[in-house]
C-alpha cells in the first residue's frame, strides 16, 4: 500500500519539510526556491516578486509531473493493458541460460551436495565401523624409510653440481659440448638415483611416491637451469658480436652465475629458471596460517575418503581385464566419485594451497599456478590450464625448441604427451614396483581425446561436449580405471613374493 501513494500527498509533505529545515538538499526547483524564500531576507519588491513568479511557475511544473504520474497509474495498471509485450525467452532455455547468473542454483548444489555427502558418511560409519588403517600409506617400521629420507636430503648435491658446471662455463673453462655432457650427466643422475633407491628398499608407497616427486621435481628444475644458462651465453656472444637479429627480448637479464639465484629457484614453486622474478612487498603471516589450516583439513579429508571408501571398494573388485565385464564397469562406476573428490582436493592442496603458501613464504610474485582448467572445451585446453608450472616448463623447454628445430607442431606436441606420461609411469610405477606401463598409456591415449575434442569444437561452437567428454574420459572412467590395474597388479606382486 505504501508504494501506492498519491504522488500529489508526496510532493506537499516534501514541501512542507522543506520549509522548515533548511539542512537537507533535492534536486525539485520548487523545493529550492521554497527553502531560499524561508532562509533568506528580500531586500526589494522586485526580488519578492521574481522568487514568486518563479514559485508559481514551479508549482505549475509539479502539479504538471502530478498529473503524468496519476494518468500513468490511471492507464497503466487498469485490466485492459497488455501484460505481454515483447518476446522474451524463459531463464533456463538453450538461448538464455548462459546469458546470466546461477549463483543461487550453485549454492543450492553445494547445499544439496554436503546434505547427501554427510548423510552417506555417517551411513557407511554405521554400518561399517572405522575403516582408516595406514598400512599401505606408511610404513609399520619406520626405520625402512630411512633409506628414502637420506637420499630426499642428498639431492642438492646435484643443483650444487650443476651450479659448479655453470660457473666454470661461464669463466670458459668448459666448451659447449662438455657443458651439455656433465649437464646430461648430472640431470639423468638426479632421477636414477631416488629410483634406485626406492626399488631396493621395502618403504611404504606414500614414502617412495613423495621421493619420485621430488626428483622429478629437481630434475625438471635442473634442466631448465642448463637450458636457460646455455641459452643466456648464447645471448652474451652474439652481443659480443653485435649479432642484433639473435638477440633475444630477454636480453634485459644480464648472464651470470649467481649461487642465491640457483638457491632460490630450486625452493621457489616455478619449474622455469630466470635470474631475478617478480616479488611481494611482505609475507603475510596470519594468511599463511588460515592456509595451513586449510591445508591440514583438506589432506585429513582426502585421506578419510581413500581409507573409508576407495580401499574398500578396490579390495572387494576384481581385475578389470580378467573378469566379469559389467561387473568391472560397476566397480569403476562406483570407484569414480570418491576417486574424482580425491583428485578435487589433491588439487585444492597442491595447486592452491601448498603452492601458494611457498609463494608467500617466499615472496614469489608470479601464483599463476593454473587457470579455469574445469571449463575446458578441449582436453588440449586442459593441459594448457591444469598444471601451469608444468606447461610453461614444456612450452619453454620442449615445445618451442622443437618448432625452432623444424620439427612440426603435431610431432611437437606428441613429444611433449611423451615426456609427460614418462614422468607420470615414474611417479607411480616405482613407488609400486609394478612397471605395467598403465599410467603411459593412459597419459598416451589423450593424444587421440585431444584430436577428437578439437574436432567437437570446431563442429559445436557453441556446446560444452568437449567438456562433457573430458570429464567422462579423463575423471569418471580413465582414472579409476589405473588404480583398479595399479592395485591387483601391485596385490599380485606382494602375492608372488609372500609365496616364493
Amino acid at each position: 500500500m505504501a508504494a501506492l501513494e498519491s504522488p500529489e500527498n508526496h510532493i506537499k509533505a516534501t514541501a512542507t519539510s522543506t520549509a522548515t529545515t533548511s539542512s537537507s538538499s533535492t534536486t525539485s526547483d520548487l523545493n529550492f526556491s521554497v527553502r531560499r524564500r524561508s532562509t533568506t531576507v528580500t531586500d526589494s519588491p522586485s526580488t519578492e516578486m521574481m522568487e514568486s513568479e518563479d514559485l508559481k511557475s514551479n508549482g505549475k511544473e509539479c502539479d504538471k509531473v502530478t498529473n503524468e504520474n496519476r494518468s500513468d497509474i490511471k492507464f497503466n495498471y487498469r485490466p485492459s493493458m497488455p501484460a505481454h509485450r515483447g518476446v522474451r525467452e524463459s531463464p533456463l532455455s538453450s538461448d538464455a541460460i548462459f546469458k546470466q547468473s546461477h549463483a543461487g542454483l550453485f549454492n543450492l548444489c553445494i547445499v544439496v551436495l554436503v546434505a547427501i555427502n554427510s548423510r552417506l558418511i555417517i551411513e557407511n560409519i554405521i554400518k561399517y565401523g572405522w575403516l582408516i588403517n595406514g598400512g599401505f600409506w606408511f610404513s609399520s617400521k619406520s626405520l625402512r624409510d630411512w633409506p628414502l629420507f637420506m637420499c630426499c636430503l642428498s639431492l642438492p648435491a646435484f643443483p650444487f653440481a650443476a651450479y659448479l658446471v655453470e660457473k666454470l662455463a661461464y669463466q670458459n673453462y668448459l666448451p659447449k659440448l662438455v657443458v651439455v655432457f656433465l649437464h646430461t650427466i648430472i640431470t639423468t643422475g638426479s632421477l636414477l638415483y631416488p629410483v634406485s633407491v626406492i626399488l631396493r628398499c621395502d618403504s611404504a608407497f606414500l614414502s617412495g611416491v613423495t621421493l619420485m616427486l621430488i626428483s622429478c621435481i629437481v630434475w625438471l628444475k635442473l634442466v631448465s637451469y642448463a637450458h636457460t644458462n646455455s641459452d643466456m651465453r648464447a645471448i652474451a656472444k652474439s652481443i659480443d658480436r653485435e649479432d642484433v637479429q639473435s638477440i633475444s627480448p630477454c636480453v634485459g637479464n644480464p648472464y651470470d652465475t649467481y649461487f642465491k639465484s640457483l638457491v632460490y629457484f630450486m625452493v621457489a614453486p616455478t619449474l622455469c629458471y630466470q635470474s631475478s622474478y617478480p616479488r611481494t612487498e611482505s609475507v603475510r603471516k596470519g594468511w599463511v596460517v588460515q592456509q595451513f589450516v586449510k591445508l591440514i583439513i583438506f589432506t585429513g579429508f582426502m585421506g578419510f575418503i581413500i581409507e573409508q571408501y576407495i580401499n574398500p571398494i578396490v579390495k572387494n573388485s576384481q581385475h578389470p581385464f580378467k573378469g566379469n565385464l559389467l561387473y568391472a564397469i560397476e566397480r569403476v562406476l562406483k570407484l569414480s566419485v570418491p576417486n574424482l573428490y580425491v583428485w578435487l582436493c589433491m588439487f585444492y592442496c597442491f595447486f592452491h594451497l601448498w603452492l601458494n603458501i611457498l609463494a608467500e613464504l617466499l615472496r614469489f610474485g608470479d601464483r599463476e599456478f593454473y587457470k579455469d582448467w574445469w571449463n575446458a572445451r578441449t582436453v588440449e585446453e586442459y593441459w594448457r590450464m591444469w598444471n601451469m608450472p608444468v606447461h610453461k616448463w614444456m612450452v619453454r623447454h620442449i615445445y618451442f625448441p622443437c618448432l625452432r628445430n623444424k620439427i612440426p607442431k603435431g610431432v611437437a606436441i606428441l613429444i611433449a604427451f611423451l615426456v609427460s606420461a614418462v614422468f607420470h609411469e615414474l611417479c607411480i610405477a616405482v613407488p609400486c614396483r609394478v612397471f605395467k606401463l598403465w599410467a603411459f598409456i593412459g597419459i598416451m591415449l589423450q593424444v587421440p581425446l585431444v584430436v577428437i575434442t578439437k574436432f567437437l569444437q570446431n563442429k559445436f561452437r557453441s556446446s560444452m561436449v568437449g567438456n562433457m567428454i573430458f570429464w567422462l574420459f579423463f575423471s569418471i572412467l580413465g582414472q579409476p580405471m589405473c588404480v583398479l590395474l595399479y592395485y591387483h597388479d601391485l596385490m599380485n606382486r606382494k602375492g608372488k613374493t609372500e609365496s616364493g
